[in-house]
């Protein structure tokens, strides 16, 4: 595996750590073997051969184990060794990232929480990551989303503005080595971590750009229903229950198209925070104080994941939700 660079997002808020996050995922591992099956280990690429980077040895691990995904290092700051450009810096992998995180920091977070444009990144992390699956012979996190005309697709309306600023961002900083896909997968965790309770994920620098589209009908739809979603993921390497996970991230969701009617409607009481309540709100809702989209109350309701959703919205799913989070988001 090509050498990666671990980044620490120094312009985050304080590390979620989880000190019984062992036992938490010896839980959630528990219970998925009896209701969902296990989640995924998947290793696909490079990762499967037997001589790894001690970096590709740590993405091997968090895939597989679930390890590592949380307090990325000891939580210090780090102090870039010069301005951007200069020769210091420019001698220093991870000073360049140091710069993009603290412009997208000052963008992706206010008082309140995470902005639009966070809530953006995130989900543009998503669409640019999650045009793949295992029958595609390219594709994945590549920069595609913002290097093609891959944006104008209908399923990627509502990025735009998140994706001109994205834009921005390359424009600035890819003469010092940053690459598309790795900046729209840095904007995705820095918009996870503005809103307050969202954990600090490890990022890794080093995915190759490709300017040429992404296979179409990858990405999951409003209108699916729970069979097709997940039939959908696992040919993402992901299981039921990597999919449950994963959807909670709609926690900092708005939608715009799906009714336009109710257009800038959240999916959660609170968008602007990271919390479980998604997972209740979805279950009890009336579609009325939050928007329920169809394919998130399928799932909710599904003989198969509702066991796990139902823990994800209980008094302690918060504790159970945000390690199994985090793991899910490493997928994209």
């Amino acid at each position: 595996m090509k050498k990666a660079t671990i980044l620490l997002l120094c312009a985050a808020t304080q590390a979620v750590a989880h000190p019984g996050m062992g036992r938490v995922m010896a839980e959630i591992q528990a219970r998925d073997d009896f209701v969902l099956g296990a989640r995924s280990g998947s290793l696909l690429g490079d990762l499967l051969s037997g001589v790894l980077t001690a970096v590709g040895q740590v993405i091997k691990d968090i895939l597989q184990l679930g390890t590592g995904a949380i307090d990325p290092g000891s939580g210090g700051s780090y102090t870039p060794p010069g301005k951007l450009g200069s020769s210091a810096c420019n001698s220093d992998t991870l000073c360049v990232w140091y710069y993009v995180a603290s412009q997208m920091w000052g963008d992706f977070a206010d008082a309140g929480g995470c902005t639009d444009l966070g809530r953006g990144a995130i989900r543009q992390g998503f669409h640019d990551a999650a045009a793949w699956d295992v029958n595609s012979a390219y594709g994945g996190a590549d920069g595609s989303l913002l290097l093609s005309d891959e944006l104008s697709r209908s399923e990627n309306r509502g990025l735009e503005e998140i994706g001109a600023l994205t834009k921005t961002y390359y424009s600035t900083y890819h003469p010092y080595g940053a690459g598309m896909a790795d900046i729209i997968q840095l904007g995705a965790i820095v918009g996870t971590v503005a809103c307050p309770g969202g954990p600090r994920i490890r990022a890794f620098s080093g995915r190759k750009d490709n300017s040429r589209a992404a296979p179409t009908g990858k990405l999951p739809l409003p209108a699916m229903d729970a069979p097709t979603l997940i039939d959908l993921f696992v040919k993402k390497t992901f299981t039921a229950s990597d999919l449950v996970a994963l959807v909670g991230a709609h926690t900092a969701a708005k939608q715009r198209f799906v009714d336009p009617s109710r257009a800038g409607a959240s999916l959660d009481t609170d968008p602007q925070i990271w919390d479980a309540s998604f997972y209740s709100e979805t279950l009890t809702g009336d579609n009325k104080t939050t928007f329920i989209l169809h394919s998130d109350k399928a799932l909710a309701t599904y003989s198969v994941t509702q066991g796990q959703w139902k823990t994800f919205a209980g008094s302690s799913g918060q504790s159970l939700w945000s390690p199994v989070s985090v793991v899910s988001l490493y997928e994209w």
